[in-house]
């Protein structure tokens, strides 16, 4: 039987208009409520990246309130879930590919759209949960304290004068309490925070966890490490008692929302320096001891370098030879160059400049805050 003209455009049209419907409703089936709530959730995090002032408020106004909840609810378990988080992680990666493709028969497309949404909501969760301490202000214009440029004749005053603090408070470290070094570096913390430009200790009884993966962080030079997506932190449970009080205190300030690691190495040199307790000022003194050094080698020459190492005690010269023998029989030089890589990349895409040579920077800050300091 013949179709008329006017039903085989009707056909046409009616065809059509279902197409068309089919496609708005793909499309409407893609952009399901969760997909909307991402897209709003990354482009307030992109606004806090791009827009002066909102990283700020976040550090200070958003991120305490985030920070002491994670950390509240993560440390009543004693298992590190950072650590078992990143397992989960790998292993769901290493099935779910191969089971969606030889399995399920997904498409690749489909399979690279499911993983770009993973990848973006833990983008979403990092960010939101600590990475957005990034983008707040730095520590000079936080604390109002000057920049200073130190010469050749101000480093060696200012590293002459510290390694008479250095040798003066030398003792041998043999054991050190965990409880008590927690007691006293919250304590400083709580009285340090309002003139050092940190913000107020968000959890007043943090619990520490010791890494899952001790081995492996010893093998990359890796003592301590800031669970961002659960408020918590980690210590290498192969860390020698001397260097324990400064590592947790670096640590910690992390968890307070600090991200410069020069900044890091700063407050937990002030933390442990605030204490009574000999062994955790001792600590804190030998925390900063290769930085100030390596910084008299390159700024003062080797010269001036041996005549200010020679004043050092020999107990401590002989402390440092065997830290660094200690760290240097576990570490692994392939593995390590490649998570220095990989770490200096993270740092650098995160606004520190100089990636892990940011360590050092703790040296311009203690020669500012000293300057600061001698003027009050």
């Amino acid at each position: 039987m013949l179709i008329s003209d006017k039903n085989r455009k009707k056909s046409v049209t009616f065809a059509l208009y279902m197409g068309k419907k089919n496609k708005r409703n793909s499309i409407m089936a893609f952009l399901r409520p969760r997909h909307l709530l991402l897209a709003l959730w990354l482009v307030a995090i992109v606004l806090c990246q791009h827009i002066d002032g909102w990283g700020e408020y976040y550090a200070r106004h958003l991120y305490p309130t985030i920070g002491q909840t994670l950390s509240s609810l993560s440390g009543r378990v004693s298992v590190c879930l950072s650590d078992t988080f990143y397992y989960i992680l790998i292993a769901l990666a290493l099935l779910w590919i191969p089971t969606s493709i030889w399995i399920l028969k997904r498409k690749k497309l489909r399979l690279l759209g499911d993983f770009t949404e993973v990848a973006l909501w833990l983008y979403a969760w990092f960010y939101s949960a600590w990475g957005l301490n990034y983008w707040q202000d730095n520590f000079y214009l936080r604390t109002g304290v000057s920049y200073v440029e130190y010469s050749p004749n101000s480093l060696g005053a200012y590293v002459s004068a510290y390694i008479y603090d250095l040798n003066d408070a030398y003792l041998p470290v043999e054991d050190i309490d965990s409880m008590l070094v927690k007691q006293e570096i919250v304590k400083s913390y709580q009285d340090i925070y309002a003139q050092t430009g940190m913000n107020p200790p968000l959890n007043t009884d943090p619990q520490v966890k010791t890494m899952r993966i001790t081995p492996l962080a010893s093998m990359v030079g890796v003592t301590g490490s800031m669970g961002p997506f659960f408020g918590e932190f980690t210590i290498n449970g192969e860390v020698l008692p001397v260097d324990y009080p400064h590592i947790y205190a670096h640590e910690l300030s992390h968890l307070y929302g600090i991200t410069s690691e020069g900044e890091a190495n700063f407050y937990a040199y002030l933390a442990c320096l605030h204490s009574e307790v000999l062994e955790i000022r001792f600590s804190g003194l030998l925390s900063v001891f290769s930085h100030l050094m390596n910084n008299v080698r390159t700024l003062m020459g080797e010269s001036s370098y041996a005549h200010l190492i020679k004043q050092v005690r020999p107990e401590i010269r002989q402390l440092v030879r065997q830290r660094q023998a200690y760290w240097q029989d576990r570490y692994s030089p392939l593995i390590g160059r490649v998570q220095d890589w990989i770490y200096d990349l993270y740092l650098r895409g995160h606004r520190v400049e100089g990636g892990r040579k940011s360590y050092s920077q703790v040296v311009a800050l203690l020669m500012a805050w000293d300057k600061k300091s001698k003027k009050e």
